[in-house]
């Protein structure tokens, strides 16, 4: 199974999560940049509100594809300590990776929301989307600074996973809908006909939709 693009992953990925459709408490979170188009698509079926989630991963230096850990929106940091103790990675490697990633979450923070607060997340049921997990790293760290935030529930949704990353997420967060877990993974972009990098603009645009899409929706439920 291949996706066409992340849009299509998305509205596939929906039909998964169709029980969530229609609820007042549903709040749909993508972690940007590639989590975006997916979500989008997933909260337009859902008829649910569509927000970011920052998160930046902790890529090895030297081989930023592959994930140390990865740093949250409140502080939080998660670390891979399988990958951290095998390449004996030290600290001021990893604080120095930190730092650099925390400044591009604040630029995001700005490009994406500008002065618009956070949504507020308490007892809401809050649908967590990316394009894929590999090691999980961003997702988990993700998860965590959300937990702090007191939500009702908290359901990690993507189009595409490896099968162990999957099974090991179904004891962190209330549920995980993974739509496809091959049984040979690689990697998450094999599994898209295009996996071409989404843009901040793009993030921008989808974002605004969503809203408009909620405003036409709330005023014609009036």
């Amino acid at each position: 199974m291949i996706f066409r693009d992340r849009r299509d992953a998305g509205r596939q990925l929906a039909a998964r999560l169709r029980r969530y459709a229609d609820r007042s408490d549903a709040l749909v979170l993508a972690l940007p940049r590639g989590g975006v188009p997916v979500a989008y698509e997933v909260a337009k079926e859902l008829n649910a509100p569509l927000d970011v989630f920052l998160v930046r991963k902790l890529g090895v230096p030297g081989y930023e594809e592959l994930a140390m850990g990865a740093i949250a929106s409140g502080g939080v940091r998660v670390l891979n300590e399988d990958i951290v103790n095998y390449l004996r990675i030290s600290d001021e490697v990893i604080d120095a990776v930190a730092a650099r990633e925390q400044r591009e979450l604040e630029r995001r923070a700005r490009a994406y929301r500008g002065d618009r607060p956070p949504p507020d997340v308490k007892d809401r049921v809050v649908i967590l989307i990316d394009d894929g997990l590999a090691t999980g790293s961003t997702m988990r760290a993700a998860a965590s600074s959300l937990r702090l935030q007191e939500p009702g529930r908290i359901v990690v949704a993507v189009p595409v996973s490896s099968r162990e990353t999957c099974d090991e997420f179904r004891g962190e967060v209330d549920e995980i809908v993974c739509a496809v877990t091959p049984e040979h993974f690689q990697g998450v972009g094999l599994w898209y006909e295009d996996f071409s990098q989404t843009s901040d603009e793009e993030v921008r645009e989808l974002l605004k939709q969503a809203t408009q899409q909620r405003q036409r929706a709330t005023s014609r439920a009036r």
